[in-house]
């Protein structure tokens, strides 16, 4: 006999000499390979929803899309947890380009806000102010062209408004100025200086990928600084690889995802103070919803040095990038975003605001209760919030904020899924699929009260997704009990 074993005994080497990683049983490669088929999947799977049609059109088929890129993004998300954290940053990084550019296969579909943002930005080029005229009105009536202001057809298509004189268009509300702020005006302005003529919709989108990537590539290096590597890139994943990604930060290129980024740059890069106080001033005067953060961004901060300071600096800078344009459009600088608060959530039909507390409370009242307990929410993310996760209150406040307020716009809740993949807490991602359920189904279930029916849903999934969290903690104290 030979002295040697049996070559069906040996075990198999890699080329490179060194053993296969596995873990739990499963060979690393395998799960790789697994991710990338499942990537592969969900960007097919954005791609076909975009160019199935609008909302309009086709609801259905969208609802169908939206419900299919969601499943594959929890696979691959659930999966990418067990593949060495090297392999992971790869794919994380490789999967978050492709996600974004999908978005990038066809116009909006969903939404018609970016026709407004490249008319804001049109009309900063031409030395007016966004706030100062609608664009309806005559004062800027040079600067429309076919894109915008199509003429001669039915103006019965997707997302075209005719207003009272006769007037066709793609922008939402022509009737009245604009509501974004200054530095979500500053972006608008900055991708029509540098788009080339006759682009259209192209670089708003193009704009849109760009910060979703780059909020991708920050998230990946403040999660590797201020946490554990080997999670980094799974917890990224859930920014990167999230529907709403390539559907609204891109697709639709809604401007909350540069509110995001900076959001995101204020929690992660900076500690209480000017710095972190004015980046959060930057989010807001991106869009209001970043303000909710303010308490998370205060976390344990007992000391009024600090707290004034991060205050200070959020207040000034707001401030100081509305006053270009006071000089412009004086007292008519905020355009027309007090009227929209006003009546965002009370228009007929069978969406309105705080759907699950007018379960309970009558419509009069439960906005006064809204306000008392994200008030009282507020002050206790400040008072016990952990400082070194500013992230987890900022999470926690406004993921409740929108359950409450129960939006209908599922790009509103872009900020809850940055600041999920900072947490890792999962289960926030059920607000975002409540919007977008609210959103497409609104129309395939008439009679069905479905805004109570998605965000109460989501309120669930929050509360069981935290009961789990906290049973090895409970675990761990009924052991020690035990002891005694």
């Amino acid at each position: 006999m030979s002295d040697t074993a049996p070559a069906q005994h040996q075990s198999p080497q890699p080329l490179s000499g060194r053993p296969a990683v596995s873990v739990n049983g499963t060979p690393a490669r395998i799960r790789t390979i697994a991710v990338v088929v499942l990537l592969a999947a969900l960007t097919a799977v954005v791609i076909g929803t975009l160019r199935t049609g609008d909302s309009r059109s086709d609801p259905g088929q969208l609802a169908v899309g939206y419900s299919l890129a969601w499943t594959l993004f929890a696979a691959s998300a659930w999966a990418v947890r067990k593949v060495p954290a090297r392999a992971a940053t790869g794919l994380v990084i490789a999967g978050a380009a492709a996600v974004a550019l999908a978005g990038l296969a066809a116009p909006p579909r969903t939404s018609t806000d970016m026709y407004r943002y490249a008319w804001d930005g049109r009309v900063q080029a031409a030395g007016i102010s966004p706030y100062a005229y609608p664009p309806a009105a005559p004062e800027p009536a040079k600067l429309r062209d076919d894109w915008l202001f199509p003429a001669g057809g039915s103006c019965q298509g997707w997302g075209l408004t005719s207003t009272d004189s006769g007037l066709c268009t793609r922008i939402n509300r022509p009737t009245v100025p604009t509501i974004y702020p200054p530095v979500a005006e500053a972006w608008f302005v900055t991708v029509h200086v540098l788009s080339p003529p006759g682009s259209r919709h192209k670089p708003l989108q193009a704009g849109g990928a760009v910060l979703a990537f780059g909020t991708t590539a920050t998230l990946l290096a403040v999660l590797r600084r201020r946490g554990d590597p080997r999670q980094a890139p799974a917890r990224t994943a859930l920014w990167a690889w999230c529907p709403a990604v390539p559907l609204e930060a891109v697709n639709n290129a809604h401007i909350d995802t540069l509110g995001v980024l900076l959001t995101v740059l204020a929690l992660g890069t900076a500690t209480a103070g000017a710095r972190r106080g004015g980046l959060l001033g930057a989010a807001v005067a991106v869009k209001l919803l970043p303000l909710l953060t303010v308490p998370g961004a205060l976390s344990g901060e007992r000391g009024p040095a600090c707290v004034l300071c991060t205050l200070t600096a959020t207040a000034a800078v707001v401030v100081l990038s509305y006053l270009p344009y006071v000089a412009a459009s004086g007292t008519g600088v905020l355009g027309y975003l007090p009227g929209y608060l006003q009546e965002e959530g009370y228009e007929p039909g069978d969406v309105h605001r705080f759907a699950l507390l007018r379960l309970l409370l009558p419509d009069s009242t439960a906005g006064v209760v809204v306000l008392v307990l994200l008030a009282l929410l507020a002050l206790y993310v400040w008072w016990r919030g952990d400082p070194a996760r500013p992230w987890r209150g900022a999470l926690l406040l406004t993921g409740t904020a929108l359950l409450l307020v129960s939006p209908n716009y599922p790009w509103y809740s872009l900020l809850v899924v940055g600041l999920v993949a900072l947490d890792g807490r999962w289960e926030w991602l059920a607000v975002t699929v409540a919007g977008s359920v609210l959103y497409l189904g609104g129309g395939l279930l008439p009679g069905i009260p479905l805004q109570a029916c998605a965000y109460g849903t989501a309120a669930v999934c929050v509360v069981v997704g935290a009961w789990l969290r906290a049973a090895p903690a409970r675990q761990l104290l009924s052991r020690r009990r035990s002891r005694i």
